[in-house]
């Protein structure tokens, strides 16, 4: 078993993340209130809601960036706040305006986890990734700093780095220039980092945006494969197909959870939908609908979209 196989880890007790009555506000602007979810290993979790639903605040509260205002987060059984295993984590986020006011060099920057820093923060795209002056095979050695002793690299660590670089399908791109390489491989190479890190949790924010269809679709191939392996995966994502059909489950937010529970199960429940937007886009590849929720519901647009029927649920919020 590889080095870099979440499944060669040892498990533990519990779910990877517990969020139990979790409310959040920035200033008097309430963003999450009353939140309760579990993440258990080996779930590759979709987490879908509306631009503002505080998706990115909660994907945060369990990584321990932020701390509740109410109510309990804890990630691998410690409140996620003090969490201080770095290298179990990796972390894709949305946009890195933060990576670029960092006033560290990348070494400095990856070598955090060495001081207990929770997060292996890992940039989708930016100026600073596209201007990285490391080969492909050097960024992915970044994730076994947290695991190297004092001097070189071990066999382990570069078994760890070389089956990385393999499981991720990269081994052929390792002496390219990081910066200059398209979105999907830089993505790639930072997949292959968390792995390198033997990450047992895998958290990522809308990390296709800008990447051509057949990238993405790699890219989720791929997601796939590791979450098979064992690997947790959280997922902030726009596209309910890509959900549906990669997630093993989906969270529904906009500020109060609204579901919980199987991909299947969601695609029916248009009533999360309906019950809140103005409008309408049913979108799988194809645009299937665009319109007012009080038509959507009369067609069958979600069926045609995703070979399913199509029931409406009342909720209680």
């Amino acid at each position: 078993m590889s080095p870099s196989d979440p499944s060669s880890r040892g498990d533990d007790d519990g779910p990877v993340a517990s969020i139990e009555d979790v409310t959040f506000a920035y200033a008097e602007r309430p963003v999450l209130e009353g939140v309760t979810l579990d993440i258990e290993a080996g779930t590759f979790l979709g987490l879908v809601g509306p631009n503002g639903s505080g998706k990115t605040t909660l994907l945060e509260l369990v990584l321990g960036l932020r701390r509740p205002d109410r109510g309990s987060v804890r990630l691998f059984g410690e409140p996620a706040h003090t969490f201080d295993d770095g290298e179990r984590i990796g972390y894709v986020p949305q946009q890195s305006a933060a990576t670029e006011r960092m006033p560290v060099t990348v070494r400095e920057a990856v070598t955090m986890g060495d001081d207990g820093e929770r997060i292996g923060y890992v940039p989708q795209q930016s100026a600073a990734t596209e201007r990285m002056p490391v080969t492909v095979r050097e960024a992915v050695t970044m994730g076994r700093y947290p695991h190297r002793a004092v001097g070189r690299f071990s066999a382990t660590d570069r078994e760890a780095i070389d089956s990385a670089l393999d499981r991720a399908g990269i081994a052929d791109l390792s002496d390219r220039r990081v910066g200059k390489l398209s979105g999907g491989q830089r993505q790639r190479v930072f997949l292959a980092r968390a792995l390198a890190a033997e990450a047992d949790l895998l958290a990522l924010d809308e990390p296709t945006i800008g990447v051509d269809a057949e990238s993405r679709e790699r890219f989720y191939g791929l997601l796939g494969d590791l979450n098979a392996s064992g690997l947790t995966i959280v997922l902030i994502e726009h596209d309910i197909g890509v959900v549906t059909e990669h997630a093993t489950q989906v969270a529904c937010l906009n500020r109060h959870l609204y579901f919980d529970g199987k991909p299947e199960e969601f695609v029916h429940d248009i009533g999360v939908v309906t019950e809140h937007a103005t409008q309408v886009a049913c979108l799988n590849r194809h645009l299937y609908f665009d319109g007012k929720p009080e038509e959507f519901v009369t067609t069958d647009a979600l069926a045609e979209a995703y070979g399913t029927d199509q029931h409406v649920l009342q909720h209680g919020h």
